[in-house]
């Protein structure tokens, strides 16, 4: 989602690396016809000043909202962002750019809970995400991490936020880029969420294990009421009443 790493993503969230075609036949895959569809957004400063409630009125349901990056990053439009989102009737969620090469797991999802994605039961808001893709930086696109420092990284950073918060973290990924860059591994999905990242008409193949999305960010190039220019449209793999047990973990 981050925009400097915009034709990376493009590139993976396209599922043309070889690694992503070997991984085909490794697990199923779902789509808007398995359950309902509720949809979303996910905003960050690159939007502007939004209109939560004509964002809301167009029948948005849900918004993932940047709140941090790195260690040293906090996106200046979250405040307005997450407060006006709830107001409106949005359920929002925090989302955390990673940036494994720089610091710790723990040390990045404490920055997040601190700076916008603690957790509340109050119908509203969802457990933060991690952001985790190519790297737009310099590092190379796994960050210079093996694959098993790449799984420690994330372990640490979701083992972190959940003693934080009492949460599991959505993870935000592109098929392509987790089975290389973690070696397709299975260990996250029996308890957290997959936000997939494909923009296409269908979510595709999933990551190695992952036996369901719970969100799909299908397109970057969405519009919407209340909101200026392109932004990325989303889906949640069930109708509201499923959102709000999330978001309430019940």
């Amino acid at each position: 989602m981050i925009r400097t790493g915009f034709t990376l993503r493009r590139l993976i969230a396209a599922g043309i690396t070889a690694v992503a075609a070997a991984a085909t036949a490794l697990v199923a895959t779902t789509g808007p016809a398995a359950a309902a569809t509720t949809a979303g957004v996910d905003v960050s400063h690159y939007q502007g000043s939004i209109n939560w409630t004509s964002v809301r009125n167009a029948g948005i349901e849900f918004a993932f909202i940047k709140a941090t990056e790195g260690t040293s990053y906090k996106d200046p439009n979250f405040n307005a962002n997450y407060v006006n989102s709830y107001n409106a009737g949005v359920i929002r969620g925090a989302y955390h750019f990673a940036r494994p090469n720089i610091s710790s797991g723990a040390t990045q999802a404490n920055y997040l809970a601190s700076n916008g994605g603690a957790w509340s039961a109050d119908s509203r808001t969802l457990p933060a995400a991690l952001d985790v893709e190519a790297n737009p930086y310099s590092g190379g696109t796994c960050y210079g991490l093996s694959t098993s420092g790449m799984r420690s990284w994330i372990q640490d950073f979701l083992n972190t936020y959940r003693s934080r918060t009492g949460r599991y973290a959505v993870i935000y990924t592109t098929t392509s880029w987790w089975n290389q860059c973690t070696g397709s591994w299975t260990g996250p999905w029996a308890n957290h969420p997959l936000w997939l990242a494909r923009w296409s008409s269908t979510p595709g193949t999933l990551p190695a294990g992952a036996p369901v999305w719970s969100f799909w960010q299908y397109t970057a190039s969405g519009s919407v009421s209340g909101i200026s220019g392109n932004v990325d449209r989303n889906y949640w793999n069930g109708d509201r009443s499923r959102l709000i047990a999330l978001a309430n973990n019940t």
